[in-house]
C-alpha cells in the first residue's frame, strides 16, 4: 500500500459515527482497496473495453465511499478524477480535480492533472482581462489556500508585534539588536494583505458557486426553457467551467470565464 493510500485509509478509519452508520469503516476500507485494485488492473489492460469496465468499477467504488460513507478527502477525489480521465470523461475528471483542489490547493499533483485535463476539453474560453490582471497582482489570494493565507497572516502579525515590542521597550531590547522600522512596516503590510485576502475569501466563498459541464455537449439558451434562442453559435462541451448565477426549476444560469452567460439544463452539469 502506498503512502497516499495509507493516508486515505487512515481518513476512512477516522470517519465519524454518522457516516459509519450508513457504511461501516471496515466496508469503506475494503471498498477503497477493491477500487484501487480495479484501477491498477485497468491501467495494466491493453483491451480498451476491459480497461473501461475496470475504471467504471473503480469509479463506482470511490463514489460510494464519497456519497454513502460521507468521506471528503482530496486524494479520494483525485483518484476518482484520474479514473474518469483515463476512461475519457473529461468533464467529470475536471469536476473532481476541482473538488480535490478545494480541499487541498497546495497539491502539485492535483494542479498538474487539472491543467492536463483542461487541455483535453474542446472549448477554449479566455478569462476576462481584468480577471487576469487581478490574478497576477494578487497571486497569493488565488494561488494559496485559505488556511495557508490565514497561517501566513498569523506569522506576519507575530513578526510585526515582536519587532514593535523590541523597538518601544528599551529595557527588553537594550542588549538586543533593534529591528528597523522597515521590518515592522513590511510585516504590518503583509498582515493586512493576508487579513484582507482571508476576509474576501470567506465572504466570496460563502456566496460563489461554481460548476462544470459534464454532458458531451449542451446548447446554452437565453432563457430557462427549451425553445429559447441559443446564447452561442456553437454548443458548449464537457469540461467547461462556469460560475452559477442562479438556479431556476431545472435550469442553471451560468456565467463563463469571459463574462458571457446562458441557461443550461441541470442534468448537463454538476456543481463543485
Amino acid at each position: 500500500m502506498t503512502l497516499r493510500s495509507a493516508i486515505i485509509v487512515f481518513c476512512l478509519l477516522g470517519v465519524g459515527a454518522v457516516s459509519a452508520a450508513a457504511m461501516t469503516r471496515q466496508e469503506m476500507t475494503e471498498l477503497f482497496v477493491q477500487s484501487n485494485d480495479a484501477f491498477r488492473r485497468a491501467n495494466a489492460q491493453t483491451d480498451t473495453e476491459q480497461s473501461n469496465r475496470l475504471y467504471e468499477q473503480a469509479i463506482l467504488g470511490y463514489e460510494r465511499i464519497i456519497d454513502v460513507g460521507g468521506v471528503r478527502n482530496p486524494m479520494l477525489y483525485y483518484n476518482l478524477a484520474n479514473a474518469h480521465l483515463l476512461k475519457g470523461d473529461v468533464g467529470r475528471a475536471i469536476l473532481n480535480y476541482r473538488r480535490a483542489e478545494v480541499l487541498d490547493r497546495s497539491s502539485r499533483d492535483i494542479r498538474k492533472n487539472l491543467a492536463f485535463a483542461r487541455g483535453r476539453r474542446l472549448d477554449t474560453v479566455q478569462v476576462r482581462t481584468e480577471q487576469r490582471v487581478l490574478q497576477t497582482l494578487f497571486f497569493w489570494h488565488y494561488d494559496l489556500s485559505l488556511k495557508t493565507r490565514f497561517c501566513l497572516g498569523c506569522i506576519f502579525f507575530a513578526v510585526a508585534c515582536l519587532s514593535l515590542t523590541l523597538r518601544i521597550a528599551p529595557r527588553i531590547s537594550s542588549h538586543v539588536h533593534r529591528p528597523s522600522s522597515i521590518v515592522f512596516a513590511l510585516a504590518a503590510v503583509l498582515t493586512l494583505c493576508m487579513a484582507a485576502s482571508v476576509v474576501t475569501g470567506v465572504v466570496t466563498g460563502a456566496h460563489r458557486v461554481e460548476g462544470v459541464i459534464v454532458a458531451d455537449e449542451v446548447v446554452a439558451r437565453q432563457a430557462d426553457w427549451p425553445d429559447a434562442a441559443p446564447s452561442f453559435k456553437e454548443p458548449l462541451h464537457a469540461g467547461l467551467e462556469f460560475e452559477l448565477v442562479e438556479q431556476r426549476r431545472d435550469y442553471f444560469h451560468i456565467r463563463l470565464p469571459d463574462g458571457s452567460d446562458g441557461w443550461i439544463p441541470t442534468t448537463a452539469a454538476e456543481l463543485i
